[in-house]
């Protein structure tokens, strides 16, 4: 139990962030002891999804402010004369102004129940079911029965407080992808992924009352961190690379969209989008396609750049044969730049890399995890689970324990006066107290989320998944990156979509965001509006907060930590992941320098449990990896969900 832990590990891991994960999970896999604890009630920390009631819950919490209460009252006891004590923090403090609003009618929601929700039970975490949570791996079956089940049912989310997502509720195989798939045209794809059958498409969308929203919060999976991974991005690869993306499903970005003069539009990013386009005339089509050729092999034509190398990417783009409109979307779409502070070659190294992406799982470069961006830390502390790390949720830490004479930490006491020694300590940099942040300059991120009736840009196909870029009109402010995503994707419920907006702070994130929410969509709870307003999406629910980005901040900065100390950071600001899956990699290099990162985990059937050679044809085995068929160069798709495949030349 909780309570009666083992006193010795090589790890102690605090916090179930993303980085915290990945290295949890990097730890168990070489073989190291780890402990892996959060004081809160979920995995994810501020990387977690929630179901709406769970988010209710959350921003609740937020806005109260409310600390850790449960401590051990002798825990001084348990320091020797030798030994001093880092106190850590009580409170998580990375989360400000929280405004949620309610665009409907809120009272009558007053007695709804959410649909499927469990009879009330005592605080969540309360009882000694959370203390260890020690697996043992489970079979997994092959692909094809995979597909087969998950064509046939929709799995059902865990409700509560917790995050909406559980590790253990989805476990559909991901394999690898072949080679000659590297082959195909840019924007050549497999077939589109988004295309579930309309209920109402010959229909205006259907009024969505708040009622709804509450009876139906179970569909909801609400991230509080907006990202996307790229197809050929460090997290895609960790995730193929370790086996961990058999836990996991993914869906393709369908579209990139511009804001421009006022109006949301697609952009042709792929080969096949820029023939197509009927908003391109067919000289803009060449000059795209001229300019994009060129990005993909930019270092081969250094004479083309060196000239404006000290220049902004947009002052480049001003010297090539592009009109107005095509600066615009590569700006903007593409590269994803800021215009004022991006300089010409990070723009020529962003455009080669969104270029790079296209083609491999689809026609944009992005795909987004089921359920939400906080199945990723889950699917990574499964990993570790299955190699003998035990979890702990609800287990909050009082103190390091330094030795005085090695300047090294030795041990952690728990809120149980527990004192578990350990080699090497991570800790996720909300738990580190006011005394060792002093000098610390942290940036802020600003966040919103929306549920909205349609779509910013109305299609025949109702399932997409877009990213939309809106530039700020004041020069020098972030722009503001916009995920819309539909009920395909498991995060909201039918004729309903999510939509994510973020930014780097200037102000509150109300203040950031709010201009740009106006911009795209109707705030009114009533649509006695102008026409124009009438075209737009509807908000019917909305949350604002601002959430602390540490990323980029040294060791040195914290004061007094030990060498044997490490500190992650949490989500920061850029789209993809890469922060978080370099300082993981990073970290445990520094401690385990001979060691494999992540290495393949076996199949489980792959793994012969007596000692005894057992023949293929009485075991009854599954055919391994070596032995199974080519895989399709073509990718797979179920349920709207896509098949990630490796390389055949990746290992």
């Amino acid at each position: 139990m909780a309570d009666n832990l083992p006193s010795e590990f090589d790890v102690v891991v605090i916090g179930t962030g993303l980085p915290e994960s990945i290295i949890a999970a990097a730890c168990a896999r070489s073989g190291q002891r780890v402990l892996h604890v959060d004081s809160k009630n979920y995995y994810g920390g501020n990387w977690a999804s929630f179901s709406f009631s769970g988010l209710l819950s959350w921003i609740k919490e937020n806005q109260q402010n409310t600390g850790i209460s449960d401590e051990c009252e002798d825990w001084s006891k348990l320091i020797l004369e030798n030994e001093e004590v880092i106190s850590l923090s009580k409170k998580d403090k990375t989360i400000q102004h929280v405004e949620d609003f309610c665009f409907g009618d809120q009272d009558s929601a007053e007695n709804v129940e959410e649909a499927g929700a469990l009879l009330k039970l005592p605080a969540f975490g309360a009882s000694d079911v959370d203390g260890v949570a020690q697996e043992s791996e489970k079979e997994c079956t092959p692909m094809e029965n995979t597909l087969a089940e998950v064509e046939s049912q929709e799995p059902e989310k865990a409700a509560g407080t917790e995050p909406a997502g559980t590790v253990e509720g989805s476990d559909p195989e991901i394999t690898t992808e072949n080679e000659s798939s590297q082959s195909t045209a840019v924007g050549e794809s497999a077939p589109e992924t988004g295309s579930a059958p309309s209920e109402s498409s010959a229909q205006g969308p259907k009024k969505i009352t708040y009622a709804q929203i509450v009876r139906e919060g179970r569909r909801f999976n609400i991230d509080l961190v907006s990202k996307l991974l790229y197809s050929r991005g460090l997290l895609i690869d960790l995730l193929i690379k370790s086996n961990v993306s058999r836990y996991a499903e993914f869906k393709n970005a369908t579209r990139i969209l511009a804001f421009r003069e006022g109006k949301v539009e697609q952009v042709p990013c792929s080969r096949a989008d820029v023939f197509n386009s009927r908003q391109l005339t067919m000289v803009e089509k060449r000059m795209l396609m001229k300019f994009l050729t060129f990005c993909l092999d930019y270092e081969q034509h250094p004479e083309e750049y060196q000239d404006y190398e000290n220049s902004t990417f947009a002052q480049f783009l001003s010297t090539r044969k592009l009109t107005p409109s095509l600066q615009h979307f590569i700006l903007h779409s593409i590269a994803m730049v800021s215009e004022t502070e991006c300089s010409t070659l990070e723009g020529l190294q962003a455009t080669k890399k969104f270029l790079q992406c296209l083609g491999r799982y689809g026609n944009t470069p992005f795909l987004f995890p089921l359920y939400g961006q906080g199945e990723i830390p889950q699917c990574f502390c499964r990993l570790c689970a299955v190699f003998g790390g035990i979890y702990c949720l609800r287990h909050s830490v009082q103190c390091l324990v330094v030795d005085k004479e090695s300047g090294r930490c030795k041990a952690i006491v728990d809120h149980f006066g527990q004192r578990i020694s350990a080699n090497y300590f991570i800790v996720e940099d909300s738990y580190l107290s006011e005394n060792t942040c002093t000098n610390v300059c942290y940036r802020q991120i600003s966040r919103a989320v929306l549920i909205t009736d349609q779509s910013v840009l109305n299609t025949d196909a109702e399932q997409q998944v877009s990213i939309l870029t809106v530039p700020s009109e004041d020069v020098g402010k972030p722009a503001v990156c916009v995920i819309e995503l539909c009920s395909s994707t498991m995060t909201c419920m039918k004729e309903t979509y999510l939509v994510h907006l973020t930014c780097p702070s200037t102000k509150t994130a109300r203040e950031d965001l709010e201009p740009v929410v106006q911009k795209l969509f109707n705030l009114n709870a009533e649509k006695e509006t102008e026409n124009e307003e009438l075209e737009k999406p509807r908000v019917l629910w909305a949350v604002y907060f601002n959430m602390r980005d540490s990323s980029g901040v040294e060791k040195k900065s914290y004061s007094g930590l030990p060498s044997n100390v490490y500190v992650c950071s949490g989500p920061d600001s850029a789209l993809g992941n890469d922060c978080a899956v370099k300082q993981a990699e990073t970290i445990f290099h520094e401690m385990f320098p001979t060691e494999e990162f992540c290495p393949p985990a076996p199949n489980p059937e792959d793994i012969i449990y007596d000692e005894d050679e057992i023949a293929p044809e009485e075991a009854g085995l599954s055919n391994s990896t070596e032995t199974k068929p080519e895989s399709s160069t073509e990718e797979s798709s179920s349920g709207g969900s896509t098949a990630v495949k490796k390389e055949d030349n990746e290992e």
